[in-house]
């Protein structure tokens, strides 16, 4: 588990900015966040033979607009896309190598 801490959150504009505990403040588009998205839909599974299988991803609009996010545990972030899509965990670690 990281030991990274999340201390505040805000989407402006149309980025998230993120605070941490050491102090670092960073900013993410949102179009970045939902093209990075990590649940299997959009990162694709391992099918039986072990290879991942990488859906084809049709963005809208809408794919881009964030109604919410909640934090999970003391780890990450989910986040709920106006197109419906909620299923990706953004763990801290992941969030902070996207900014």
């Amino acid at each position: 588990m990281s030991s990274i801490t999340l201390t505040n959150h805000a989407v402006i504009g149309n980025e998230l900015a993120l605070s941490w505990g050491d102090g670092r403040e960073n900013f993410i588009t949102l179009e970045k966040l939902r093209q990075q998205c990590p649940c299997a839909l959009c990162q694709g599974e391992p099918d039986a033979l072990g290879r991942v299988v990488k859906p084809s991803v049709i963005h809208t609009e809408r794919s881009f607009q964030l109604l919410s996010l909640t934090q999970v545990g003391g780890y990450a972030l989910q986040l709920k896309w106006a197109d419906g899509h909620s299923s990706g965990i953004y763990t801290f670690d992941l969030l902070r190598s996207l900014s």
